[in-house]
This record gives structure tokens, sequence and C-alpha cells, in this order.
């Protein structure tokens, strides 16, 4: 394991201690439905109330089943099962304004075992921790909710932990059909997922375009918190914000990026830039505060969703290719670290430092579009992969295999 980086403050070293626990192999990777993940909630509902939440109308926990019939949840083992959402209430102090809510949330599950979503396919079974991915966002939490407690901003304050974020955003989509505080009065939503690896001081926000006042917000914000700021994009995206700008809110995505840890095994909290973690945490309690301020309303800025080209209905994640994707370097193309021994990959010849930018006549240019590419396939298809090889283009024939076949 590498040295746990330095923790310059004391908040940084409660975030860390946060993130230690629910990254620990005692909650077996945080699998919506399972042992851990139950005690990952109960962990969390704990903290929130340490820190002068209150529960839900409903007490901390919103439940529900895991539906039996989806491919994550099927490949998972998990339908039929119980997720349960932690909520906990910052009531507002403004009288004008403390029936309108702020969202802000992180989901708190993981893979559990990497039976599903993982991209180490040799290690079904190993426990996948999710320090990052998003013990570090479930933290935060906890953090922006010390920071507000003691001086409540004008708006209610919705604190939510997810689960099944996972296995298809089914936390969120719960509570967007079953809402605490009716959705209409929700004012804005801001979701953080994948905060604890902050490099360089480059911080991205997406969803800057879902509501016309949010670009300048922003850049108001970062003059005094001087990040590398990249504001962009409308609100969909595979995080929980989705839900909520699908429902017609406002929403912000908080994010320090991929890294070679994605989805890993190697997910751990000793790669936790705690230090990093607080400076994005601060950030957030202040953009949530003046979101809860604000007196005019956010303009609503609405762009369709993007469409997906349909997947076989028993593809689940596609057919197997067997390569590891550089999660730091997917612009342009999928660029691989490595391919699994007797793969497909191997034995087509594909090797490290390839760069994917096809498969099957349609085109790769990051790893949802190869994932999409991949979907369309089952084991035994033959299909042409299009990669870039120091600099050239080159075409070969693979026969896709089946994920643990």
């Amino acid at each position: 394991m590498p040295n746990v980086p330095a923790q310059t403050t004391a908040d940084a070293v409660a975030l860390l201690n946060d993130v230690r626990y629910l990254a620990s192999n005692a909650l077996e990777g945080r699998l919506t439905g399972t042992p851990g993940a139950d005690s990952a909630a109960a962990y969390l509902a704990r903290r929130f109330e340490q820190t002068g939440l209150r529960p839900a109308p409903g007490g901390w926990f919103q439940k529900f089943i895991v539906p039996s019939g989806t491919p994550a949840t099927v490949q998972a083992r998990i339908g039929g099962t119980v997720g349960e959402n932690v909520i906990g209430i910052l009531p507002g102090s403004d009288p004008d304004l403390r029936n309108q809510i702020v969202i802000i949330g992180a989901h708190y599950d993981h893979l559990g075992l990497g039976r599903f979503g993982s991209l180490d396919p040799d290690s079904t079974g190993r426990i996948h921790n999710g320090a990052d991915d998003n013990a570090s966002g479930a933290s935060a939490l906890i953090h922006i909710a010390k920071r507000l407690v003691p001086d409540p901003p004008g708006r209610t304050i919705v604190f939510i932990a997810f689960s099944g974020e996972e296995v298809g955003l089914l936390g969120s989509e719960y509570y967007v059909t079953h809402p605490i505080f009716p959705l209409a009065d929700t004012y804005a939503m801001v979701n953080m997922d994948m905060v604890g690896r902050l490099r360089n001081d480059r911080l991205i926000v997406y969803g800057a375009r879902t509501a016309t006042q949010f670009p300048a917000l922003l850049d108001s914000l970062n003059r005094q918190a001087h990040f590398d700021l990249h504001a962009s994009g409308d609100g969909w995206g595979r995080s929980d914000q989705s839900s909520f700008y699908g429902a017609g809110k406002p929403v912000l995505f908080v994010f320090t990026d991929l890294h070679e840890d994605y989805h890993r095994t190697t997910d751990d909290w000793q790669k936790i830039n705690a230090d990093g973690l607080q400076k994005v945490a601060d950030f957030t309690a202040t953009l949530v505060r003046t979101l809860a301020d604000r007196r005019a309303p956010l303009t609503f800025v609405n762009v369709p969703e993007p469409e997906l080209v349909p997947a076989p209905q028993s593809s689940g994640y596609g057919a197997y290719l067997g390569t590891v994707p550089d999660m730091a370097d997917s612009t342009g193309g999928v660029r691989l670290t490595g391919v699994r021994a007797g793969s497909p990959a191997d034995k087509a010849g594909l090797r490290g430092n390839d760069v994917i930018t096809g498969i099957g006549g349609l085109p790769v240019t990051n790893l949802e579009t190869m994932t999409n590419a991949l979907r369309q396939h089952r084991a035994g298809d033959v299909v042409e992969v299009r990669f870039l090889r120091d600099g050239a283009e080159q075409r070969v024939s693979v026969t896709l295999g089946s994920r643990g076949g």
C-alpha cells in the first residue's frame, strides 16, 4: 500500500477516518442489499445525528426494494433485497425560504465482491472497497453538515446518502418518486461522487448548464477557492444528479475525475487526498449555503436526454473483451494499461498503450461509448476493433467472450 498522505487539519483527519471506516474490508464493498451496506447506512445515520441533523419525518432510513429484473441486479445477485437511503434534515432559518429545499447528496454503495461493474474482471470474489467511489462523497456529507448546522442557511437542506447508485441510480430514482418534501419545492440538487482524489487543484463541476445562473455563480465562488475549475455540461450522466435533472431540477455534480483505481480492488482509503477532500467539501458547503440563501429563483435549462443505441436485453454489461482501460487517459479513445491473459483482447494481439477507437462499427471516444459498443454484442460474436498503436491506426478481428466465462 502507498504511504498515507499527510493531513494538515483536524477536519481532514476526521474526513479520512470516515472514509477509512466506510471503505474498510469489514463492510465488504457496501453492495446494496448486503450487511456491509446496512452497516454503512447505520454509521452514516449516527454521524448525521452527531452533527446535529434531524431525521427525516419517517426516520433516518428510506427503504426500497431492489428490482429483480434488471441486468445489473441479476448479475450482482441482489434482486429483491432492501436498499436504504440515509436522510438528514437541516431546517431553514428564513421564514420566507424555509419551505424550499436544497438537496445535497452522495451515494455510499459500491461493488461488493465485484460480480458486477468491476474493471478487474479477474477479481470476482475480492472486496472492492470504493474509497473514492464513493466513501469520499458520503464522508463529505458529514463534513458539510458540520459546517452548516451551527448557522443554518435560509432554505431547508436535505442531506441524502443514496444507496443503489452502482446498480442503476436506484436510491435517487426512488427518492424522486417518493420525496420526503414535495419535489416541486426543491430549489436545486448538488451531488458529490468521487471527490477524494484531487490532483493539481483540478475540480470538475458538471451541470453548469442546467440553470442560466450557475456559470457566474461558480466563477464567483471559485475566486476564493482557487481551483482549476472546469464547469460545464448538462445534468445527465451516470450519477445521482441525473435522477433529479430528469425530474426538472437544476443540478450540479462535483467530481475530482476518474483515475486508474476506478471500479477496481485498488480504490483504497490510503490513496485519498484528505486535505484535497476537505477543500472540495468546504467549497461544496459554500456552494450549498449560497444556493440556500439566494433570494431569486433559478432558471432551469432543459436538455433532452441523449439517446444510446439500444442494447440486446440479455446482454447486461455486454460481451467480454478483456482490456484494462487507463481511467486517467480516455479522451479521443480508450487507452489500455494492459489486457487480461488469455482474454479475447490478448488472443487478438491487443496490448498496453493501444488506444481503442472503434468496436464493431461503432466509434469509441471514451469508456462510456466503449461500454455501449460492447453491449451490442454477445459472446462468440466476431467484431472488428480499431485502435491506434504508436499513432498508427490498425484493425483486428476479435472473437468476444463472456464475463466470468
